[in-house]
């Protein structure tokens, strides 16, 4: 499966934040989006997740048009919302258009089963109002992939978590990733996770993509130089990973 994006164009009326976005997909592939504040990385996941209108194409390679009954999956930066609701029922509410006035037990076990994936759950009865705001973004997230779209968008994820929690969330991502074999979309602003978790960086600059392949391709000097404004140290740990260590501002 490819979700396939042609020459997207997305904004606020006539204010086009992204422009001439290119790009195809693969299912079971973590994209990640990179680049400095204000760029359009929100704005483009808002975009390809129907929040924002846009100009241009995006459908499936088999298909000829994106099916009208497709919905992604889409977490925001800002998980802030505080609800009487529990941590069960929120995730439960991924599924919104499955729920009826009783709701069989094969489902809640399903609900269950994505908090445990991150050890929440303890948490199933207490209400959202009540959490961290790192708990509630994993709550977000495991309601994220509760849904099963074929398209996963996520906007920062390891904002507001710990280092034991970033590397949780992301490896249970990649996990669900490869065995569902769908397309994620991750926006990053730490380098280092998008070069180990990332199968593809896309760096975004002045509204358009400058950058579009492999970690130790895409992050380079001359790339954090010109895009984030700092020298920076390029370190490859014993694993592979590339770290990018900031320096000096220029």
């Amino acid at each position: 499966m490819k979700l396939v994006i042609e020459n997207l164009s997305v904004g606020y009326g006539q204010n086009k934040i992204v422009r001439d976005v290119n790009l195809t997909l693969s299912g079971g592939e973590i994209i990640a989006l990179i680049g400095p504040n204000g760029t359009g990385k929100s704005t483009l996941l808002k975009g390809v997740s129907g929040l924002l209108p846009t100009g241009g194409r995006m459908y499936f390679e088999s298909q000829e048009s994106m099916p009208r009954d497709v919905s992604f999956a889409y977490m925001p930066q800002d998980t802030l919302t505080y609800s009487s609701l529990t941590v069960l029922e929120v995730i439960l509410l991924g599924k919104l258009r499955s729920l009826g006035l009783r709701l069989p037990p094969s489902m809640i076990e399903e609900a269950q089963e994505a908090l445990n994936k991150f050890g929440l759950e303890h948490l199933q009865t207490r209400s959202l109002g009540e959490l961290s705001g790192g708990q509630r973004q994993i709550v977000y997230l495991a309601q994220a992939l509760f849904r099963e779209t074929p398209v996963l968008l996520l906007d920062e994820p390891t904002g507001a978590l710990d280092l034991r929690f970033q590397l949780a969330v992301l490896e249970a991502v990649r996990a669900h990733t490869r065995s569902s074999k769908i397309v994620t979309v991750l926006a990053l602003h730490d380098l280092t996770l998008a070069s180990r978790f990332a199968d593809r960086i896309v760096c975004l600059h002045d509204s358009r993509i400058v950058a579009d392949g492999p970690p130790r391709q895409v992050l380079n000097r001359d790339l954090i130089r010109s895009v984030y404004g700092v020298d920076a140290e390029i370190l490859d740990t014993e694993k592979g990973y590339r770290c990018v260590v900031p320096s000096t501002c220029i």
